[in-house]
């Protein structure tokens, strides 16, 4: 099963580092450099002091030096950002870790930014298209697979039809998809 870990962001070239958002960064809070961050991912240990983060657009890497909650929201001190002028600047910006910071899964867990773009096939081989996107519903997610004539078919992420996912091979095998009118 997927493990969260909202908001993909950076490049979709393999050679550059993949950035995953843990959370938005709101107004300085008090004098002595704190500022909440709007937490977004489930992995807190990416949130604990001495941990590198990176923040804004520029992907300024800071280290954490000390956290405390304050009601739904983090309180993050960076080293080095010892004021409230200091934190301020980077009001609303985005925190990202480098995707090669999370921590490691075993072989039935996946993250889902490592299933976008999977090549999906049917479990005779014939070709689906690619995931595009995953729907979180109440139930179980949805993954949104994509065919080369941009028709989208969606593919619930259940054991039944799930049936294999190699990220080495980056493809994904489901059951014979006979219900929504792409086979004969």
């Amino acid at each position: 099963m997927p493990l969260e870990t909202e908001h993909l962001t950076g490049s979709p070239n393999d050679s550059e580092p993949v950035y995953l958002t843990l959370g938005k960064l709101r107004r300085a809070h008090g004098i002595k450099g704190e500022i909440p961050l709007e937490v977004y991912t489930e992995i807190l240990e990416l949130l604990t002091p001495g941990q590198v983060v990176f923040v804004g657009e520029s992907h300024q890497a800071l280290t954490i030096e000390a956290t405390r909650w304050k009601n739904d929201l983090l309180l993050l001190k960076f080293e080095n950002h010892d004021n409230r002028e200091i934190v301020s600047h980077l009001t609303n910006d985005l925190v990202y870790v480098k995707s090669d910071q999370l921590p490691l899964l075993d072989d039935e867990a996946f993250y889902y930014h490592q299933l976008l773009g999977l090549k999906v096939f049917e479990e005779d081989g014939k070709f689906v298209g690619h995931l595009s996107e995953i729907l979180h519903t109440g139930a179980n997610d949805v993954y949104l697979i994509e065919n080369e004539k941009g028709e989208e078919v969606l593919i619930p992420a259940i054991e039944d039809v799930i049936l294999e996912i190699d990220l080495e091979e980056q493809k994904m095998v489901v059951a014979k998809l006979e219900w929504y009118g792409g086979t004969a």
